[in-house]
């Protein structure tokens, strides 16, 4: 089975049966054919061993974080990347185990992944513009940021954060501090990964994120869109149309329905002209 059929199987699956690590590291065989999946898996396994065995008899949460931190930050190295955070390597499970490095959502899937082999449950947590993670607790949770050695944070920080970001715009609601899973976190990658691929001119590694984007999320009508309009930039205007048209019987009426209309009539024009 390819790494794409394998990846659409797991993330077919129901949201408790996904295979995340194993999902995420699919996503890195776009870029190395050859990654050996298993032996990838055993390093996470490997950690959740080492951060089992820093835990003593029943554990608090802080307890959970100051184990988690240690291990991961301390004696591990891992850091968020700020001197090339567009790197698509940061976007890869491979390469932030590899090389330590990492943005927030992968960062925060390694956090996820080692916790859980040690029974510490941790979720993600799709704060707008900043990925964190939230250890569970018996009165709600506790709030932490990956990217930055695994500090606390408060819902006031995260305010602080999204004003940072956001330019004081945006207020901090409970959905953006809601559980965010597998499969989200799989789509929040794949536009990331889209993201940085279109700001460096690669259309073609845009559109395979997308292909992927798709499989995880099928219902994302306007990623069909972004496709259809990758496809056009490349002049592949036959599968440019196709995306487009399935957009438009899914969204008739989008606001952008006339500009995709025109951009249907476009590339059929130009498909005509190689006849």
């Amino acid at each position: 089975m390819s790494h794409r059929a394998l990846f659409a199987e797991l993330v077919s699956c129901p949201e408790a049966d996904i295979d995340f690590a194993h999902a995420a590291l699919l996503i890195a065989a776009e870029e190395y054919p050859e990654i050996d999946v298993s032996s990838y898996i055993a390093r996470l396994d490997a950690l959740g061993d080492a951060l089992s065995a820093r835990l003593g008899a029943e554990p608090g949460p802080e307890d959970c974080r100051d184990a988690l931190n240690g291990l991961l930050y301390e004696e591990e190295g891992f850091h968020g990347n700020t001197k090339d955070y567009y790197d698509p390597r940061n976007s890869f499970l491979n390469d932030v185990l590899d090389r330590r490095t990492g943005i927030p959502i992968t960062l925060s899937a390694i956090y996820i992944e080692v916790a859980a082999r040690a029974g510490i449950p941790v979720e993600g947590v799709s704060l707008p513009g900043h990925f964190i993670v939230r250890l569970r607790t018996s009165d709600g949770g506790m709030l932490v940021d990956p990217f930055h050695s695994g500090v606390r944070l408060s819902e006031k920080d995260c305010q602080k954060r999204l004003d940072r970001i956001y330019d004081g715009k945006m207020k901090l609601s409970p959905a953006m501090l809601a559980s965010c899973g597998p499969r989200a976190m799989l789509a929040r990658m794949l536009r990331n990964l889209k993201v940085i691929y279109v700001k460096r001119g690669d259309l073609q590694r845009a559109v395979s994120a997308v292909d992927l984007l798709l499989a995880a999320s099928p219902e994302s009508h306007d990623e069909r869109r972004d496709r259809g309009l990758l496809y056009a930039a490349i002049d592949c205007y036959a599968w440019a149309v196709r995306d487009l048209e399935g957009y438009l019987e899914c969204v008739p009426h989008a606001k952008d329905a006339a500009a995709v209309r025109a951009k249907i009539a476009d590339m059929n024009r130009k498909a005509a002209r190689l006849n």
